[in-house]
Formats: C-alpha cells, sequence, structure tokens
C-alpha cells in the first residue's frame, strides 16, 4: 500500500495563504518547536530519482498513464486531493455562539438581575419575569447565532462549488480534464502557461521556456526554470519538482503526481502553520468602534446614576432607589443603550448579500471585498478578455506588403504551393502555441475546441483555414523558442527542417539554400518592423523593405488599429548555425541575438475581439457611480482608442495627449466660451497616452493625469499597470482592477479590490478577490449587492436609535433626576429591545436598493461613516424627539385626566400628596407606562417605513406590490411586535406580575397618528433634500 493514507469523504477548507510566504523555508529546513519534523528528516526522495524509477514506483506510464482500476485504488487509499479542514474546538465554538455581539452583556445582566430578584425584600415577581426574559433572550441569540453561521457557511461552500477547477491529465492512454481534487499519485499531468500545480509533482518533459513561480511556497522572488534531472539534493529546492500551489509562469511541461492533499509541501505548511483568520473586516471594524463608543456611553451613564444615588439619592430620599432598584435600573439602561439587533443584522446582512453575490453567478472569495467595491473610485480595466470576449478571428491579412482576403490567399496556395502565401502560412502555423483537442480533431474548423492563448487560436484557425496546419509540423523540428512576453510582446521559435525540400521555400533566394534553421516571429508591428529588412514580394521572393514599404505597413497598421482591430506581424528568417545543440540559454540568447535584424516581414493580421454583451451599458452605469474608468492595455494606441470609443470608456471627441500633461498652464473646458485671448492648454476630460510614456512622468504630471476623467494608457506592461495603480493608490483613491490574463496577476493583487472574469487565467482567478462567472455586467450587481449592504446597516442603526438609546433612556434619566415615577417600566423596555425592535431591525436587511444607490459618488472611508452626526441627528433630534416627546405627553395626559396631576408628582421622589391614594396611583401609573409603551411601538412601526429609505418617498419605494423595492418581512416584523404588545399587556397573569394594563383603544389610535406624524415630518424632510439638494437640509441629511 501507498504511504500517507486519508480517510475519504475529508471535506476540503479555504486556507488563507497570505502569510505563507516569508517564514516557510525556515519552518521546512528546520522544522518547528511543535515537534513536526523537516523536511531533511522525511524521506521526499522524488528528485533524485530518475524518471522511470519514478514511473515504475508509482505503477503508472507515460504512454497511457493510470487505468480506471487504478486510479479508484488510489482514491480510496489516499481520499481526495484536498487539504483536510481546521479542526475547530467544539467547546470554542460553543463560547463563540453564546457570547458573540452582546451575548456577554445580556448574559451579566441575567445575572445582575437574578441577584436584584434574591437581594429584593420581598422578592419583586417582576424582576424574575425579567431575569427569565434576558436568559431566554440570551438564549435565542445564541441559536441566531448557530443558524447564521450553518447559513453563511452553506452560502460560501456553495459559491466555491461555482468555480470548480480543472486539470488535463493522461488516463487510459487519452487526454481527460477532471477536477483537481480528483487526481492521485500516479496521474500523469501536462501543464501550460497559466496554470496553477494542483499537487506536487515530478518533471518528466519540460519545453526551454518553462518557467514556475514559487513565491507562494518558498518566496522565491523570481521564477525558476523547469528541468528534468535533479538540480539540488533538497526536495524543496529542487527544479526538477513542481511544487502545489506554484505557477506556470511560461512554456509548457508535463509531470508525474507525487503527492497530493495533506501529503504535499503546501498541505502539510497548511496543516501545521495556519489558523482561522480572526480579521475583522472594514465594516466590522466600524460596527465595533460604534459599539464601543454606545458602551462608553451607557459606562457613562450608569457611572453618573450611582454616583448620584450614592451621593445625594440614598441619604436624602432612601426609600426611593433601593439596591435592587439600582441594579435593574443599571441592566434597564444598559440594554436599552445597546443596539442589541445591530451585530444580528450585520451577520444577516453579510449572509444576505452572499445569496445575491451566487445568484448573479460572482463568487466573492471574502466578504470584505463586497464592503470594499462600495469605496472603489477609479476602476482600472484591461481591454483583452475583460472588456471584449476573447473570442478573437482574423478578419484582415496581408501577403508581405499586399492587402489580401483568407479565401484570395486559399486560392493563391493551392495554385502555387511554393508562393508567398506558402510562407504566410508556415510562419502563422509553426510561430503558434495552440492545438487541437484530440477528440474534437475531425469536426468543423469552427466547432474544433482549441487550446492555448486566444491571439494563437485566431492566427491558428486562420493558418488551418488556408491550410492542414498537422501536415507542416511533420516536416518541421522544434529546437527552441522564446514565449511571449508582456514586455518584450513578441513570441519567436526556432525550427530544423525534418525534410529538405521545405527549407528552401523560405530562403530569400532561388539559388542553393545554405540555411539550416529557420526563425519563425510574431508580434507587435511597432516592435518588430524595426527589425525587418525584406518582406514578401507576391512571387515569394524577398524585396527590399525600403522607406516607402514602411510607410505602406504603417499606414495599413494605422488603418486597421482604428478599426479597434489587434495587429499581429509575421516575420522569419533563416540561416546557418550549430548553436541550437547546445543547452536551452544559450539557444534562446542565440535567437535574440538573431533577432535583432535581418527579418523578412511575412504578412500582417488582423484580429478582431468583440465586445462583450452590455459592455458599453456596463461602462455607463459605473460612470453614473462616480467611478472613473481607466483603460489599461497592451494594445496599440489607435486600437485602444478605438475599443474605448465603441465601450463608452471615451466620451468626448477631444482627447489629450501625453504633451497635455506638461503643459504648465492650463484651462478648465467649461471656461473656454470666454474667449480670453490668452494661449492656454485647454485641458479636455479624457487623454490617450502610452505605457512607455508615463514611465517618465514626474509628480505633478502625476497629479495631472490622475484628474482626468476618461484614461486609456496603451503599449502597458505588467509593471506599469501596476505603476498606475500605485500612484492612483498614493494620491487617496481606492483603486479596483479587473484583468483576466497573467499578466494582470500583479495588479490584482496590488488594487484594493481585484476582479476577474470566471473564464480567465488560473493566476488571475488565484489572485483576485472577485470572480464574474457569468457576464462583466455582474460587476454593476456586485457594486449594487456593496451599497446596498452598508445602506441597509445605516437604516438599522437609524431604527434602532430612537427608541433604545432615546426615548427610553429619558424615563430613567427623570426617574432618577426629577423624581419623577419611571414611565416606562425596566420590562417593558427590554421588550422593546431585545423582541420588538430587535426583529424589526432584522427585516432591514433585506431591503431593496433605492433607486439612487448607483446614483451616489463611492463612499469615502474614513470620511463617510456608518454613524455621523448626520445619522444621529436623525435619530435623536428627529425620530427620537417625536417620540419621546409625544410618548411622554400621551402618559401624563393619561394621569392629568385620571386625576393626577403633573404638578404633584414633579419632584417628589415617592412622596405622594395625601390626596393620592397609594394603590389607585399604581394601578393609573402601570396603565400610564402601557401607553408610554405602546405609543414607542407603534411610532417605531411608521419610523421602520421612514428610514426604509434616505432621500427617496415612501411612494417611490413601496414595501409592497414593487417587485424591485418590496420588503415582505416588514410586516411580519410588525405584526410580531403587535403581538408582543398584546401578549405582555392583555395576559391577564402577566398584568398582575408585571405590573402591565390594557391600553385604552383611544390611545392605540393616537399612537397610530403620531406615528403618521413621525412618517409625514420625514417624508417633508426628504422632499426638500430631493427639491433643493444642495441647500442646508439636504447637507445635514443623513
Amino acid at each position: 500500500m501507498w504511504p500517507g493514507r486519508k480517510r475519504r469523504g475529508e471535506v476540503a477548507a479555504t486556507h488563507s495563504t497570505s502569510g505563507l510566504q516569508g517564514r516557510n523555508r525556515t519552518w521546512l529546513s528546520r522544522g518547528n518547536d511543535l515537534g513536526v519534523p523537516s523536511l531533511d528528516t522525511v524521506q521526499f526522495e522524488w528528485h533524485a530519482l530518475s524518471v522511470p524509477e519514478v514511473i515504475h514506483q508509482l505503477s503508472t506510464s507515460t504512454t497511457t498513464g493510470l487505468l480506471a482500476s487504478q486510479v479508484s485504488e488510489k482514491l480510496t487509499c489516499y481520499g481526495d486531493n484536498a487539504v483536510s479542514p481546521i479542526r475547530n474546538r467544539i467547546a470554542k465554538r460553543i463560547l463563540g455562539y453564546l457570547f458573540k455581539g452582546f451575548g456577554t452583556v445580556l448574559f451579566v445582566a441575567t445575572i445582575l438581575a437574578f441577584t436584584a430578584w434574591g437581594i429584593g425584600q420581598p422578592p419583586a415577581p417582576a424582576d424574575l419575569a425579567l431575569a427569565i426574559a434576558l436568559l431566554a433572550v440570551f438564549h435565542i441569540q445564541a441559536g441566531f447565532n448557530i443558524w447564521q453561521d450553518w447559513s453563511s457557511r452553506r452560502e460560501m461552500a456553495s459559491m466555491m462549488r461555482m468555480l470548480p477547477e480543472c486539470c488535463k491529465v493522461l488516463r487510459d492512454g487519452a487526454n481527460c480534464d477532471i477536477l483537481v481534487d480528483q487526481i492521485v499519485p500516479g496521474d500523469i499531468l501536462f501543464i501550460e502557461t497559466g496554470d496553477r500545480l494542483p499537487a506536487d509533482i515530478r518533471f518528466t518533459e519540460v519545453s526551454p521556456s518553462a518557467k514556475f513561480d514559487r513565491s507562494l511556497v518558498t518566496g522565491e522572488s523570481m521564477p525558476l526554470h523547469a528541468a528534468v534531472t535533479t538540480t539540488d539534493n533538497s526536495y524543496l529546492e529542487s527544479n526538477n519538482i513542481g511544487l502545489q500551489g506554484t505557477y506556470c509562469v511560461s512554456g509548457k511541461s508535463t509531470g508525474v503526481v507525487v503527492a497530493t492533499g495533506d501529503n504535499t509541501i503546501l498541505g502539510r505548511i497548511m496543516k501545521q502553520t495556519n489558523s482561522p483568520s480572526n480579521r475583522k473586516s472594514p465594516l466590522a471594524r466600524e460596527v465595533t468602534n460604534f459599539i464601543i463608543l454606545i458602551c462608553s456611553a451607557v459606562a457613562v451613564v450608569v457611572a453618573a446614576f450611582i454616583i448620584v444615588w450614592s451621593v445625594w439619592l440614598r441619604k436624602r430620599y432612601p426609600d426611593w432607589i433601593t439596591v435592587p432598584n439600582l441594579l435593574i435600573l443599571c441592566i434597564s439602561v444598559t440594554v436599552a443603550f445597546l443596539p442589541v439587533g445591530l451585530p444580528v443584522a450585520v451577520t444577516a446582512g453579510m449572509t444576505v448579500s452572499a445569496k445575491i453575490m451566487r445568484q448573479h453567478r460572482i463568487l466573492c472569495k471574502s466578504l470584505d471585498s463586497v464592503e470594499t467595491l462600495g469605496s472603489v473610485s477609479t476602476l482600472c480595466i484591461d481591454k483583452t478578455g475583460t472588456l471584449t470576449q476573447n473570442k478573437m478571428f482574423v478578419t484582415h491579412c496581408t501577403v508581405g506588403s499586399t492587402q489580401t482576403t483568407l479565401d484570395e490567399a486559399r486560392d493563391t496556395l493551392e495554385a502555387y504551393p511554393a508562393g508567398s502565401v506558402f510562407q504566410l502560412w508556415t510562419v502563422a502555423g509553426l510561430c503558434n502555441s495552440s492545438e487541437f483537442d484530440d477528440p474534437t480533431a475531425e469536426l468543423p474548423i469552427h466547432e474544433r475546441t482549441t487550446h492555448g492563448d486566444a491571439t494563437d487560436q485566431a492566427i491558428f484557425h486562420f493558418s488551418e483555414q488556408l491550410h492542414e496546419v498537422a501536415t507542416l509540423h511533420q516536416s518541421w523540428k522544434l529546437v527552441s523558442e522564446i514565449p511571449f512576453d508582456s514586455k518584450s510582446k513578441y513570441m519567436a521559435k526556432a525550427f530544423r527542417p525534418v525534410n529538405e525540400h521545405v527549407l528552401p521555400r523560405m530562403c530569400p533566394t532561388t539559388g542553393p539554400c545554405t540555411s539550416n534553421i529557420l526563425i519563425t516571429v510574431k508580434g507587435a508591428p511597432d516592435i518588430l518592423l524595426g527589425r525587418v529588412s525584406t518582406y514578401l514580394a507576391d512571387s515569394g521572393a524577398h524585396a527590399c523593405f525600403d522607406s516607402n514599404v514602411r510607410q505602406h505597413i504603417e499606414g495599413i497598421v494605422q488603418e486597421w488599429a482604428v478599426r479597434g482591430l489587434r495587429l499581429v506581424l509575421l516575420a522569419h528568417k533563416t540561416f546557418q548555425d550549430t548553436v541550437f545543440s547546445s543547452p536551452e540559454d544559450s539557444s534562446e540568447l542565440d535567437m535574440e541575438s538573431q533577432m535583432r535584424a535581418g527579418l523578412t516581414l511575412t504578412g500582417l493580421v488582423g484580429i478582431a475581439d468583440p465586445l462583450r454583451p452590455g459592455t458599453f451599458n456596463t461602462i455607463t452605469t459605473l460612470r453614473k457611480a462616480g467611478i472613473r474608468i481607466f483603460m489599461l492595455t497592451g494594445d496599440l494606441a489607435h486600437t485602444a482608442q478605438a475599443i474605448g470609443v465603441e465601450c463608452g470608456i471615451l466620451t468626448t471627441t477631444q482627447v489629450d495627449t501625453v504633451e497635455a500633461l506638461y503643459c504648465s498652464h492650463t484651462i478648465d473646458p467649461s471656461l473656454q466660451a470666454l474667449q480670453l485671448g490668452i494661449d492656454l492648454h485647454v485641458r479636455s476630460d479624457a487623454i490617450v497616452l502610452s505605457g512607455q510614456e508615463i514611465g517618465s512622468l514626474a509628480k505633478d504630471h502625476w497629479d495631472r493625469l490622475c484628474r482626468y476623467r476618461e484614461v486609456i494608457v496603451a503599449r502597458t506592461t505588467p509593471e506599469q499597470k501596476l505603476q498606475v495603480i500605485r500612484e492612483l493608490q498614493s494620491r487617496g483613491e481606492i483603486v479596483g482592477m479587473v484583468g483576466d490574463g497573467i499578466n494582470d496577476s500583479p495588479g490584482l493583487r496590488a488594487a484594493d479590490i481585484g476582479i476577474t472574469i470566471g473564464s480567465g487565467s488560473n493566476t488571475a482567478i488565484a489572485a483576485a478577490d472577485l470572480v464574474l462567472l457569468g457576464s462583466l455586467s455582474a460587476i454593476v450587481e456586485a457594486l449594487r449587492c456593496s451599497r446596498l449592504m452598508f445602506d441597509n446597516l445605516k437604516k438599522t442603526v437609524a431604527y434602532l436609535l430612537p427608541a433604545g438609546s432615546f426615548s427610553e433612556f429619558w424615563p430613567v434619566f427623570t426617574y432618577v433626576v426629577f423624581g419623577l415615577p419611571q414611565i416606562l417600566s425596566s420590562f417593558l423596555m427590554i421588550i422593546i429591545c431585545l423582541f420588538t425592535d430587535a426583529v424589526a431591525a432584522v427585516s432591514l436587511t433585506y431591503e431593496k436598493p433605492e433607486g439612487d444607490v448607483l446614483l451616489r459618488k463611492p463612499r469615502a472611508p474614513g470620511r463617510n461613516r456608518l454613524v455621523d452626526w448626520q445619522l444621529i441627528l436623525q435619530a435623536y433630534g428627529l425620530a427620537g424627539m417625536l417620540e419621546m416627546s409625544l410618548s411622554f405627553i400621551m402618559a401624563y395626559w393619561y394621569l392629568q385626566r385620571k386625576g393626577i396631576p403633573f404638578s404633584d408628582i414633579w419632584f417628589t421622589f415617592g412622596n405622594l400628596p395625601d390626596t393620592i391614594e397609594p394603590d389607585y396611583y399604581q394601578q393609573q401609573l402601570n396603565v400610564a407606562s402601557s401607553i408610554y409603551f405602546v405609543n414607542v411601538v407603534v411610532m417605531q412601526w411608521f419610523n421602520l417605513l421612514a428610514v426604509r429609505t434616505r432621500r427617496l418617498s415612501v411612494f417611490q419605494q413601496p414595501p409592497l406590490f414593487n417587485k424591485a423595492t418590496n420588503n415582505l418581512f416588514l410586516f411580519p416584523a410588525i405584526a410580531f411586535a403587535f403581538i408582543m404588545a398584546i401578549f405582555w399587556l392583555y395576559v391577564p397573569e402577566f398584568q398582575k406580575v408585571l405590573n402591565t394594563s390594557p391600553v385604552p383603544v383611544e390611545n392605540w389610535f393616537m399612537a397610530v397618528v403620531f406615528g403618521l406624524l413621525v412618517l409625514l415630518v420625514d417624508e417633508l424632510r426628504k422632499y426638500m433634500v430631493r427639491k433643493r439638494p444642495r441647500n442646508l437640509l439636504a447637507s445635514m441629511a443623513w
């Protein structure tokens, strides 16, 4: 049997690997202080064995791979190729459920309530009821935490399953794609550029340019060449071992899997060094800061009450507030002040957001990134594969300098097999890394599955349509290659002829051909034209590439670029050489030296890449949302500008160039009509420049560039994209990056939020925070979801504060300071905070986005806070003041009508006049307290409707009869609050124990009228804000 058994059915967990890079090498070489053996003491011998020995020990074959029976047996033995989940201690999780949020406060309050009941003389039944209610809420919130945790885990697991990662292996003699968790030791794995290694492998074949980025595992900053033979005594250091989690940055390779799951190097590191992350999201930190502020206010108020009681009341009015009463008073103030429903609403809001993201096929690796997206002020977007479909096809071509069509070229090749089109077909077919999938090779060309880069695929299909490429590869043997690089912007391959008759057709002379090497080149015209000395004439002969021909070619390039086509130049060169039998590095160097001059222009191809459906509308929506768009592309400036206009990034015909950044005197476009007669540069809102040009910009030039609304940077390298992002960030911008290629990965990592397309490279998907599995338009839904989550939490706070920390505080304050009776009993205060308000607050997390959510500017972290002075003014100064004052008036007005004037109980501290009978007074006080309770509960129903929108009318955002705006959870929450009121006020048994009483019918109607008043006042405020968005009232709007 094989070593390293793993139980079948263990589930993979998502681990954070960001903390691995710096310390892995030390851990792997020295072990750790937990007694885990280091690699030096573990038998990792695969790198030291020859390829045949590895194949033999793993019972596999390089020609057929594993058999189905072997795969089944090894899966049973090893289990899925997944790292075992981190084991969480059950006790720790249970304690987390119990004491999460305000669980600790509720637990302490419960103990104090039981204590107050126990030391009372005699024990008050109302105190016992309060303690039981707090204990029940403590367990209810724990149960809710359990449900939310389960729901969140289910949603995140569902999202992760949306992006299954596959790999290509050899099994039963055929190439097939399988899920990475089904890989077993002995599988023959094929790796291409951009692939992430799903397991530890031993290389059996590597291309000359195969390099791997090991920074995730070992911390190596530079990619390393892959090798077949051992290069080091250490398993970790040897280049013939590919480590799980590393990326193929160039070239191709084949290897045999030697370790999976926990037995890989990365699996061992994760198993020993990873632990669950306790890092809080920005929004969670803001909520925590608000809670700390509220708790501090509670501590101050409670401390003040205790001081007033101990210094004054206890001595002067010893019977007014006893010790048990003081404990209940402190509990009431604490629970009233704390927005107990807020932590629950935060969790519920994130779960709702995760569900929305899943519905729109958006893979969110962390909900932190959803919050960040709502603050993005500048979005840098790659063109190819992001704005466009990355489904390229050749629409224009030249043979030499002569424009032609595909049909004409095919006909010419059939008529003149040794002519110029033969050379074009040869270069297009050989200088390519694409290939057809074997099972689809017999289908029509447009139905075949093709592997490789999109540009390669387009030229490969073009070559195949001219003539079958398979026959071409039978005549040439690859000896060296330089893969495409975003810096050099070309690729090259060197071949030796297998058949002697093929090379003379590519030579520049009609006489005997003495060359033995053919170099084929494909790349950017602006890079390669300077290296061209001859071009193909129509006859197939090589003619001098003079200035007239160059000017003609440059005209074609510009003409096609303006049409939005991607331009690729094809060239070749033949020469006599003996170097290509030497080591790989020397071959590459020799190719570079040969390509510096003397190339023959074989032809040009213009490649179309259609925009993704809905791209224009997506860009338009993002612009309306206040987000600036920077297009960063490797294409020519004319091509990029044409695509920019087509997709809506450029909206003006006046476009600046880099010279505008060096102009020290500019004038705003809005002042152009003044015609001051001064020779100043009129700055446009748009600018197009190249990556090379931004490399020479000084700080003040960057300041000017970052003020443009529409920016296109063409001919960029990954380093230049990274530079743009960092320059924007250094100026306080929150930057998002959207890209799908390997060259976009540095930018995706550096941006505040990286976004990629589901069809992008594995490298880009690994680097991104958000993966759009559907269309690019899903980014609009992600943005809407991000802003909605923040808005709904803000509405939750605005709803909780008026009743909780305001309307319930003043009865206690007047009780302690003014000697008035506590007009709202402590038990009813708890019912509002923990039942009626908490449920309604959670219902707000299900609110639909307001119509203007994508018409506002992005939220600026640090300035646009969850709780700001405008929200406090709304909660306390408007809704809170109305609820508190009207509830006070109704309660004391009722007592006035029952013969208990306000003047007789003002500053009495329990010493009632002889004219008021104590039992009658207590009976009427119970009714007044219930009136206050009903008034607050009912007015909160209408406050719930009011805070649903911040600027829109409730009629513009109706909660019913409109699918886009309805929230059916509001009305069950209102019904629950009504049932709670009836339950505690109208059940006779509760009336006796809790000192509650039925409320006269007219007070219910008056409470509804007052609630309508709250809604009407807020509607008037919103109308004034919409009518005059720049006046003082609008600046005070929350």
